[in-house]
């Protein structure tokens, strides 16, 4: 009878490792959280076939959009933690808790690879009565409630901004359009439907170049030298030197519990899929940041991160629970 337990066990184990080296013996799925053309479309559309290569599977990628992201990320957390299902997505889910819009952010989460970070800029229609940061404040004080200002909904980045520029400037009479993901804000601003959009430089920077939109600042203490002749936006107030730098981030995760042979060919594969040469290329051209980073410096990458946005959000008065409920830490000054 020991035999018989002794056999059964060691061909338990040898089943699991037989099916850890075999991965993936099928399609995986990969659920971007943001609309189709918006950044975080963007960059996993871009990394993922290269990652596929090392791999040695294919990646079928899904945009399941609503809720800041949340709909996408819950879908992947009830899904089951065997590495057939990926989560594509961007910072927002660090803000869930404090912003009241679900239980689970990245600690229920694996982080695969945080691929780059960008630079915020703020952008506006061609034909807004205002050139630069420092006329759009203007504009608002002189004509309250008039200006629209495009939002991916709460915990989004232009919600983040949006509470940067309320901290540094006062509160500010405008109206926030929502749009579901910074594709579809940055189509409506083209077309008139918004004035202003605070949005990432990688999503953004083509239609600068081409003119179906002005640039009003860069959100960093320096210009970027994708876009040299556009201001950072402490060249108008040095007020936002206390927030700075800051940026929204783009990563892969898998749901805690995932085997961790799974976890490493998962991040072998994105790790050398970052280092294409095509992929860091576009990068560079986009205005990202290349990060590339896993394990315990993508852990603590999120941790600073959540600390410093969640804080800045609630000082602001634009929170619904303080980050001390959920143990986040303030950061230090």
């Amino acid at each position: 009878m020991k035999h018989i337990v002794i056999g059964a066990l060691g061909a338990f184990v040898l089943s699991a490792t037989m099916a850890a080296a075999e991965y993936p013996e099928k399609e995986i799925q990969g659920i971007i959280t943001w609309g189709a053309g918006g950044s975080t479309d963007t960059v996993m559309r871009s990394v993922t076939p290269h990652a596929e290569q090392v791999l040695g599977g294919k990646v079928v990628m899904q945009n399941i959009t609503g809720g800041v992201g949340a709909i996408g990320l819950n879908q992947v957390a009830n899904a089951s933690a065997d590495g057939y299902t990926l989560l594509m997505a961007a910072e927002n889910p660090l803000l869930y808790k404090v912003m009241g819009l679900g239980d689970k952010d990245y600690s229920d989460f694996t982080p695969i690879n945080i691929l780059a970070r960008g630079t915020a800029v703020l952008v506006a229609n061609p034909d807004a009565p205002f050139d630069d940061y420092a006329g759009m404040i203007e504009y608002i004080k002189a004509n309250p409630g008039e200006l629209r200002v495009g939002s991916t909904g709460p915990g989004g980045l232009p919600s983040v901004v949006t509470a940067m520029i309320g901290a540094v400037e006062g509160e500010l009479d405008v109206i926030t359009v929502p749009y579901d993901g910074d594709g579809p804000a940055l189509t409506a601003l083209q077309g008139g439907a918004i004035d202003v959009m605070p949005a990432v430089l990688g999503a953004s920077i083509e239609f600068i170049r081409a003119g179906s939109m002005k640039p009003l600042a860069i959100v960093a203490e320096e210009p970027s030298d994708k876009l040299p002749d556009v201001p950072a936006i402490t060249t108008f107030n040095d007020g936002y030197d206390q927030y700075l730098p800051w940026g929204p981030f783009f990563g892969v995760f898998v749901p805690n519990g995932t085997p961790d042979d799974v976890v490493a060919k998962l991040t072998e594969a994105y790790a050398a899929g970052a280092q294409n040469a095509d992929f860091t290329k576009l990068m560079e051209d986009r205005g990202f940041t290349l990060m590339n980073i896993s394990g315990a410096e993508a852990q603590d990458f999120l941790t600073n991160w959540q600390q410093v946005t969640t804080w800045l959000l609630h000082d602001a008065g634009l929170t619904k629970s303080s980050p001390e409920e959920f143990g986040i830490a303030r950061p230090a000054n």
